[in-house]
């Protein structure tokens, strides 16, 4: 065999050039309103465009903190857009782990991140993605929000931060006085509606249909998305919605008046503002809120992830009058949500994170607890969530959190749709993981996401049932995003929701329609409903 031998000058030029070659294949520049980015192609089949980090509302910083949205500063140069932006402030839960994967923190949060396919043909839905997090923690850059998949099955995937706790979610007397529209509290879905805005104005520089936008999220990020759905300012920024185990059924919180079950906004901010010794609701107060550091807000304010929680504040969407003007699910049977398809549905196990923060152990305990709530209407819960031994009392109090908080809501929501003449379509999210029987928990809050995404972790986890599973339901959400059904030849038929048939589609083993899920149940919480707030 003969070796050639070269030059170590040329053979350095040619390591220069390759990588020069492969950074310039890896490389795609696209141009926004407010300047060109940079992102990254990953090859693959297809080939995906990959854009982290695009500022879609100016650093709400300083004199920007707990103010509406503001527009971007435009740039001229070329933006490196290849790296995740930092998440909202929040607190350190030690034992999530996997927050840690989010990457730092900092206010500067207001960033969204785009996987396209590399080639486009022709518009293509687009789906924006609104993370979980009881409106406390959470960040886009999780790896279980990966858009590679759902890119590559055919549409522009978007995801997006937005403020948490007492950044997104704080109101006061002197930040409703300073505002246009007199109000306070809503920053974290007012930074969802910019964002909105942003991809109308820009989505079509990578291939999105900016007709066909589908708003989806989990928990907290499903809470939202039915606010959206109700909110005035939202209207025409999106055309179907997917709400995943949470409904804004229970948000009763006003600004300036209190509620049954709490203070209103104004009066828990002049609280939190009391212990930095900070009176008043004049622009001096408003000086020295805003110089309280991130880390001094959250150690004082103390964010609580579960409403349940014995201390602390819970943060999250309040009745303002002008972005929410109502709860959800009154807005929703009285006929004003925006008039778009809906996908909605809960888990079997939706309701561990709420059961758990209750310090509830013995059937006596069980028993006051529940006629403290229900009054009237506890003697039939408790013959629908019995509890005969202490033993019970575990699994009697997750059923009832799964049904009252997740499974009744959804489905009045998904009837309420007959209102708007738009169709909703119920799914029940029931199977259980190899990994999730080995740990007990069933198929509890958050796990449909890594089959929605394709982000598993590993196969000790999951196994083929799973990843069949996720391709089917992978294929009803993409089929919902481009056309508002998710039917298609080849899957089971899902039925679009009546309460006279009471169908839904089961995601177990396999994709099948059921019907009347928990009806007893959820017809006596939709008649609670009717005449209290639980």
């Amino acid at each position: 065999m003969t070796t050639i031998r070269m030059p170590i000058v040329d053979v350095l030029l040619v390591v220069l050039l390759s990588v020069f070659s492969v950074n310039a294949r890896a490389q795609v520049t696209v141009n926004i309103t407010s300047g060109p980015i940079v992102g990254q192609t990953l090859a693959g089949e297809p080939a995906v465009n990959v854009f982290k980090g695009i500022p879609y509302a100016a650093p709400p910083v300083g004199n920007l903190r707990w103010r509406e949205p503001q527009p971007v500063t435009a740039w001229n140069t070329p933006r490196d857009c290849t790296s995740f932006a930092p998440r909202c402030p929040q607190p350190d839960v030690s034992d999530r782990p996997w927050l840690g994967e989010a990457g730092p923190m900092d206010e500067d949060c207001l960033y969204l991140n785009i996987w396209a396919p590399e080639k486009v043909d022709k518009p293509l839905p687009v789906m924006v993605w609104i993370h979980g997090g009881g409106f406390t923690i959470g960040a886009s850059s999780l790896r279980f929000y990966d858009g590679l998949t759902l890119a590559q099955q055919g549409v522009v995937l978007v995801s997006l931060n937005y403020r948490l706790g007492p950044f997104g979610f704080f109101g006061h007397p002197a930040l409703t006085a300073e505002s246009d529209h007199h109000i306070s509290g809503n920053y974290g879905l007012l930074d969802q509606i910019a964002a909105l805005h942003w991809v109308q104005n820009n989505i079509a520089q990578f291939g999105g249909d900016p007709k066909r936008v589908t708003i989806f999220g989990e928990s907290a990020g499903s809470v939202a998305v039915t606010c959206l759905m109700a909110s005035p300012l939202s209207k025409g920024l999106f055309h179907r919605a997917i709400a995943q185990s949470g409904t804004g059924t229970s948000l009763h919180q006003h600004l300036d008046q209190s509620h049954s079950r709490g203070q209103s906004l104004h009066k828990i901010g002049i609280t939190l503002a009391s212990k930095f010794g900070i009176q008043g609701d004049d622009v001096n107060a408003l000086k020295a809120l805003r110089e309280v550091s991130a880390e001094q807000l959250l150690k004082v304010s103390d964010p609580q992830l579960i409403s349940q929680g014995l201390k602390g504040t819970k943060f999250g969407p309040v009745i303002d009058g002008y972005v929410l003007t109502g709860n959800p699910g009154e807005l929703f049977a009285q006929g004003k949500q925006h008039a778009v398809p809906l996908m909605i549905g809960a888990n079997a196990q939706d309701g561990i994170l709420h059961a758990s923060t209750l310090p509830i152990k013995r059937v006596r305990g069980y028993e006051w607890i529940i006629k403290r709530m229900f009054k009237q209407d506890a003697p039939e819960i408790l013959a629908l969530f019995p509890a005969q031994t202490n033993h019970d009392v575990s699994s009697a109090l997750l059923d009832l959190m799964t049904v009252s908080a997740f499974v009744a809501p959804s489905r009045r929501l998904a009837a309420a749709m007959q209102n708007v003449n738009s169709p909703a379509y119920l799914y029940h999210f029931s199977r259980v993981s190899p990994g999730a029987k080995r740990a007990g928990v069933g198929a509890a809050h958050g796990a449909e996401i890594p089959y929605v995404f394709n982000t598993f972790k590993n196969n000790r986890t999951y196994d083929q049932t799973d990843h069949e599973l996720a391709d089917v339901m992978r294929q009803y959400w993409v089929n919902f995003a481009a056309t508002g059904n998710p039917n298609a030849d080849g899957l089971a038929s899902w039925p679009a929701y009546t309460p006279d048939t009471d169908e839904h589609m089961d995601f177990g083993k396999t994709a099948t329609v059921g019907k009347n899920l928990h009806k007893q149940a959820c017809d006596l919480f939709d008649k609670i409903a009717s005449h209290t707030n639980y």
